[in-house]
């Protein structure tokens, strides 16, 4: 491979793990402050739909990523109102967000464009530049560890996932934390999927996340609920996004060409591998999952 090549390689790689980056630290939000996240999956199509949506009926890709963070805010809102308010089982309420986005948005997409496929195929006038998953990745890793590290917000999140009656004694109320995490990890996950539809492709395909979310998730996991381990576990999985697609159809020494269906495994496979093999040695937040 000339330099050129290696180039275009990185670039590639850095693109396909732009909406993990995203989704990763929306699950780092939500789950230092103690709430668990198995629903960024959701987050993310809803995301994806509609901005496809609002790009197509716009002809302006900004908007398409205004409508994709606010649909995830509001589907976050949705899903601290079951685990915060209710305090609603968050495994199965994340369940819940999945199982909705996956049946609502084919329902939706017919009605409205006579087909469950997705949307119509957006212009190269209505996408963003294929830079700008990376700058969005990048600012929000940057942002999330001068958080986390820096501001009282970021402190007294990280206390609400490890001992939350600490702030109810000096008179910060947790759950109001829980809740500004959520929705700020609907707004990023939702993002993350906006990303996937006008940036990444020319409008919403059905089910294009491609389980990202729960790929995102293990990133997470593998760490250690930390955003630059976070980011550098979402670098590799995109990598291997990357290779997979590249390494269909190509005749390998001693084997010939491998068939797609075992290629397009390879990313799912190494998180599975990673996650059996790291995950002892991670220690999530002490609250997480908690429901008081």
């Amino acid at each position: 491979m000339d330099l050129m090549q290696i180039s275009e390689l990185f670039l590639s790689g850095l693109r396909f793990s732009a909406p993990l980056i995203l989704a990763a630290m929306a699950g780092l939000y939500s789950e230092r402050s103690g709430v668990v996240q198995l629903a960024l999956e959701g987050f993310m199509l809803f995301g994806a739909f509609f901005a496809g949506t609002a790009a197509y009926y716009t002809s302006d890709g900004p908007a398409g990523i205004i409508a994709a963070v606010a649909f995830g805010a509001l589907a976050g809102s949705f899903y601290g109102f079951l685990v915060i308010k209710l305090r609603a089982d968050q495994i199965v309420a994340g369940t819940v967000i999945n199982m909705l986005a996956w049946g609502s948005i084919p329902v939706i997409c017919k009605n409205l464009f006579d087909s469950t496929a997705g949307t119509p195929t957006l212009q190269l006038s209505q996408t963003l530049p294929s830079w700008f998953p990376i700058v969005m990745a990048f600012a929000a890793v940057l942002i999330t560890a001068w958080i986390f590290k820096q501001t009282a917000f970021g402190l007294r999140l990280s206390v609400a996932g490890e001992k939350p009656e600490a702030l109810e004694a000096v008179g910060v109320n947790p759950r109001n934390l829980r809740w500004a995490a959520v929705v700020m990890a609907g707004a990023l996950a939702g993002l993350a999927g906006g990303l996937l539809s006008v940036c990444l492709s020319a409008g919403y395909s059905r089910n294009m996340t491609a389980g990202r979310g729960f790929m995102a998730l293990a990133a997470l996991i593998l760490g250690k609920w930390k955003p630059w381990p976070a980011f550098f576990a979402c670098l590799l999985f995109g990598f291997c996004e990357v290779v997979q697609l590249k390494a269909q159809g190509v005749a390998i020494p001693f084997v010939g060409v491998i068939p797609g269906q075992l290629i397009q495994v390879v990313p799912y496979v190494v998180t599975l591998a990673l996650i059996a093999g790291l995950v002892g040695e991670s220690r999530a937040p002490a609250k997480l999952g908690h429901s008081s």
